[in-house]
């Protein structure tokens, strides 16, 4: 019936990847073969590794993500001492299509490994994914030996640099990642409604010649998520040319400059509590006393804007937010696509992390 969920399930203990990609294949066929209707989805494979005991909290963040589930995701979750492959494999579909209708089949895949599984990994994971679709590789729980092992099969990469340690580090090693695949980071996807609505205020043609103006930028963020500030200040950077200088911690957060053509531009880093990863507001000052806010609030991001004469307008922009579960579904979807405006930014935040 219309909502119902169908899956069909295999398993098996000390098993290979050709023993599991037959097993995948033969599950589809068989589905088909009991209604011509299912159909295999054929968009992207995404892989996962995971600590094992955590495995369940990454399936729980992967059902929220709607409509951008990959076709098929294979899970790689790691238990240190296992010496063999345990796995098992599904293929589920949301509806039960009726005569003259289709419905989409995803095929999951979890394979229980030991660390030595960890640098063959790419043998281990090249048979299960379906070729010529994108590989999204995908390692939340800070297995970088794995995720570079498996650069050899997939084309995107799938990261959030706020989980990394030091920022900088974040930012650096996601500037060697993109040497090598696509990289797509929840940490930029986290400031897009921020970059949007910042990118509609200054769109009008009346407003447009303020962007040469600009004389000071402030980027609020919860603790952190200072990647997604510095992302912030990189996509400035980037867009208009500014270049950047090192900021300084001060008690306050960290403030530094950039160069444009007209001026120098104070940029400043606030760290405010929030519950929530991501930024929480920035402000936008111009020489000539004007600014413009964007702050987290009820019912969407509260927008204030003050002229050079001292009036103030104030107005909610609503529906800005996605939440974790959309962003991390926005990032899978993002994968079949190219964002050509995150390497400059990160090439600018890099500079200001320095």
């Amino acid at each position: 019936m219309p909502g119902a969920r169908s899956d069909s399930v295999w398993s098996a203990s000390d098993t290979t990847p050709t023993e599991i990609e037959a097993a995948i294949r033969r599950l589809v066929v068989d589905r088909h073969h009991q209604n011509a209707g299912y159909v295999p989805a054929r968009a992207l494979n995404l892989v996962c590794v995971v600590d094992r005991d955590w495995s369940g909290e990454i399936a729980n963040r992967l059902r929220r993500v709607g409509r951008y589930h990959a076709s098929r995701t294979v899970v790689c979750a790691i238990d240190p001492p296992r010496t063999t492959l345990d796995a098992v494999a599904s293929v589920a579909s949301e509806t039960e299509p009726k005569h003259g209708e289709f419905a989409l089949l995803r095929e999951t895949i979890v394979v229980t490994m030991g660390e030595r599984h960890v640098r063959g990994l790419e043998t281990i994971v090249r048979p299960l994914v379906v070729p010529d679709l994108t590989t999204v590789a995908w390692s939340p729980h800070d297995h970088p030996e794995a995720l570079d092992e498996l650069l050899g099969v997939a084309q995107s990469v799938l990261r959030d640099s706020i989980d990394d340690a030091e920022p900088r580090e974040a930012l650096v090693r996601s500037a060697e990642l993109s040497q090598r695949a696509y990289v797509v980071d929840l940490a930029w996807l986290r400031t897009t409604p921020w970059r949007e609505r910042v990118a509609a205020y200054f769109d009008p043609p009346e407003v447009r010649p303020l962007l040469r103006s600009i004389s000071g930028v402030t980027v609020r963020h919860s603790p952190g998520s200072e990647v997604a500030a510095l992302l912030t200040l990189g996509w400035f950077s980037s867009r208009l040319g500014w270049k950047p200088s090192p900021l300084m911690r001060t008690a306050g957060g960290q403030r530094g400059k950039a160069t444009s053509r007209r001026q120098d531009v104070t940029v400043r880093l606030e760290e405010i509590p929030q519950a929530v990863p991501g930024m929480g507001g920035l402000t936008i000052e111009t020489a000539d006393g004007a600014s413009f806010s964007l702050d987290r609030g009820p019912g969407g991001l509260h927008a204030k804007r003050r002229s050079r004469d001292g009036q103030e307008r104030a107005w909610t922009v609503l529906g800005a937010s996605r939440g974790e579960g959309g962003i991390l579904g926005e990032g899978i979807r993002q994968a079949l696509l190219r964002d050509p405006v995150y390497q400059p930014a990160l090439r600018c935040a890099k500079a200001f992390a320095a």
